[in-house]
């Protein structure tokens, strides 16, 4: 296969997938990864994809489709991320072992958490995360490491995936950028998502805590399908629709309500 066979291929990839990464591209070709990047650059160039962390992305999806920096999306909901982790702890027991990925929802999960003592073992490849729980003395935090990602604070690639498939936990906590009832959990970082999904078919139970903004929408790259689902967590205004719809499908649904300045009982500093 010729230089113009494989760009064509990336592309053909691209219209079915919306992102791929390096390595699957590298394997889908039968060629290094080296020649796949020097593909992907020359294709980037001529602003054809979207060259990102560890992959590539389409240039033909809409604007929300793309993940933005975590430190924009920090503040975004906040209230209601703070009311859908605490009723999140509700479902974690002392000494369990559990996930938590790199969204900010998760994130907040995590401060909650590092404050109780449940003595917990916290499996994660966000770096926010691993530095929330390191002063908790009760909780023991292990990071999946290797590559850095800046723009989600979280360790990805190769290495970080082979370590994740070591881990088997009691429960796994996933946000995602977009979230249709009916399919499943959709993610534009491709750098994080193939963790979530090994990470997923180990794991007792799946939880998913969302906030109402994502029901309804899309992103670049299916991640889990609904079946992988146990317990959703979400805030009061989430679509009733949408939360019979997960009922009906066997999904258990928590609806998070009450006042978003107290969390574990204790006044939270705005």
């Amino acid at each position: 296969m010729n230089q113009s066979e494989r760009q064509n291929a990336i592309r053909s990839r691209l219209d079915a997938l919306g992102a791929c990464s390096f390595p699957d591209l590298a394997k889908l070709l039968g060629v290094s990864e080296m020649t796949i990047r020097r593909d992907v650059e020359k294709l980037s160039q001529r602003g054809e994809l979207i060259k990102t962390f560890g992959g590539v992305q389409s240039i033909r999806g809409p604007k929300h489709y793309y993940e933005s920096p975590l430190q924009q999306r920090l503040s975004l909901h906040r209230h209601e991320k703070e009311l859908i982790a605490r009723e999140a702890i509700e479902l974690i027991k002392p000494e369990q072992t559990v996930f938590l990925d790199g969204s900010t929802t998760c994130l907040v999960l995590a401060r909650q958490l590092a404050a109780m003592r449940h003595r917990l073992t916290v499996v994660t490849h966000s770096a926010m995360t691993c530095m929330e729980l390191g002063a908790a003395a009760e909780h023991t935090t292990v990071g999946l490491g290797r590559q850095f990602d800046p723009d989600s604070s979280c360790f990805v690639g190769p290495t970080a995936e082979e370590t994740a498939a070591r881990f088997f936990v009691d429960a796994a906590f996933f946000s995602t950028k977009g979230f249709l009832p009916e399919e499943g959990t959709f993610e534009s970082a491709i750098a994080t998502f193939r963790i979530k999904q090994i990470i997923a078919t180990q794991a007792a139970r799946v939880i998913l805590l969302v906030d109402h903004s994502k029901f309804g929408q899309r992103a670049l790259c299916k991640v889990l399908d609904i079946g992988q689902i146990h317990e959703v967590v979400t805030g009061e205004g989430a679509p009733a629709d949408a939360l019979k719809q997960l009922e009906d499908r066997g999904v258990k649904v928590r609806v998070a309500c009450g006042d978003p300045l107290l969390v574990g009982g204790l006044p939270h500093a705005s």
